[in-house]
């Protein structure tokens, strides 16, 4: 019910949710799919929690936030001690874990300045909003999604698939169309003041420098 909810809120909040509720789907699930951010709970039914957060960091840097109902010290120095990158205990605000993941996915992707600017273009990653000298562009969740790859990756080509798969979850597949419906749109909303999205033939799309400030 806890990982129901908390899919539910954070796919309402623009991410890709992808739920499992054992330790064998979880790192079969972490072998063969990339991810932004693990919600590792402690209290998984075939293994101990710290056991899969062991097994996870010898082979992934993937982030990693612990969720448990266990608040004793020594279990928290375990945790991040084994390579967790944040801890959260039980009852906690959905408010709250939504901000951590936002922090931590934000940390990884952008390492540097929380704002990017192109010409006349601010994207700033840590509102998940862009603003046209000033003024606040509206973009649906996705459309955020891809244009913070493109940003964060501008002059960079990124395969379409890739585009799809960070839009896609096991329950909602994503089409290739669907992403060429999505980029279209940007491509209406930015054009105008100088950012384009160029298509690489046969590959996907990359993020081109503006024209004129």
């Amino acid at each position: 019910m806890l990982a129901d909810g908390l899919a539910r809120a954070l796919r309402t909040s623009g991410h890709t949710v992808d739920c499992v509720a054992s330790a064998k789907r979880a790192l079969l699930a972490l072998e063969n799919e990339a991810f932004d951010l693990v919600l590792l709970d402690l209290g998984l039914p075939d293994h101990d929690g710290f056991d899969v957060l062991r097994r996870l960091r010898s082979r992934d840097t993937v982030p990693v936030i612990v969720i448990t109902a266990r608040d004793a010290l020594p279990d928290r120095v375990r945790g991040l001690d084994l390579g967790a990158d944040d801890y959260l205990v039980k009852p906690f605000a959905v408010e709250e874990l939504e901000a951590r993941v936002r922090a931590l996915i934000r940390r990884r992707a952008t390492p540097t300045a929380p704002q990017v600017t192109f010409g006349a273009v601010t994207f700033d990653l840590a509102a998940r909003e862009a603003r046209v000298r000033g003024e606040r562009v509206e973009l649906t969740a996705r459309e955020w999604t891809i244009m913070e790859m493109l940003v964060t990756q501008a002059g960079v080509a990124l395969q379409k698939e890739r585009i799809v798969q960070s839009l896609s979850s096991w329950d909602e597949t994503i089409s290739a169309n669907a992403v060429e419906v999505y980029v279209s749109r940007l491509r209406a909303k930015f054009e105008p003041v100088g950012l384009h999205i160029r298509t690489v033939r046969g590959y996907g799309y990359m993020l081109e420098a503006p024209n004129a400030p």
